[in-house]
């Protein structure tokens, strides 16, 4: 804010009359008096003695709301629910044949198509590390006799299980 008086000549050429020094600090005090309440303005006019004012209209700043994650289904849940149980109308062998083609394109691209000339130890490591669910596996050891023999597409890795869908559309 400029509070220096305009020369004559300067305001006749803007068309603009100076106006003197009590009436504009009058004017001043009495908008703020009319334009705040009672308690900002007097703190309004304490800053007057000391500082410029800027009478623009200033927006309250939006409060931004936390937004809350959504949690995830814990173990109990879960299994409440039943997501680890594949239903009896999808347990068929034809439904997982697409799942070993891309098991087969996947496991292809891991082990660069493997080549003879590939470092033993490091195929191994990439082996144990690779996905199995699509892949069909012959269970050659078991506890349980009756599923030694079986040959399926795995369907469902769990922590000491593979489930494995069998051509006779059986869940083993």
């Amino acid at each position: 804010v400029v509070q220096h008086r305009l020369p004559p000549d300067e305001g006749a050429l803007l068309g603009v009359q100076s106006e003197r020094g009590g009436d504009a600090e009058t004017f001043t005090r009495a908008f703020l008096k009319s334009s705040t309440s009672r308690e900002k303005g007097e703190k309004a006019e304490a800053m007057l003695e000391h500082k410029a004012v800027v009478l623009h209209f200033t927006r309250e700043r939006k409060t931004r709301r936390t937004r809350t994650k959504a949690k995830g289904l814990n173990a109990k849940e879960r299994r409440a629910l039943g997501v680890f149980q594949l239903k009896p109308e999808h347990q068929k062998y034809d439904l997982f044949l697409p799942l070993h083609d891309l098991w087969k394109q996947y496991i292809t691209e891991l082990c660069n198509g493997l080549r003879p000339e590939s470092n033993v130890q490091v195929m191994q490591q990439k082996l144990l590390k690779a996905d199995f669910h699509g892949a069909i596996l012959t269970v050659v050891r078991s506890k349980c006799p009756s599923y030694v023999g079986s040959t399926g597409i795995l369907v469902q890795e769990l922590k000491h299980v593979f489930k494995i869908i069998t051509q006779e559309n059986r869940l083993k």
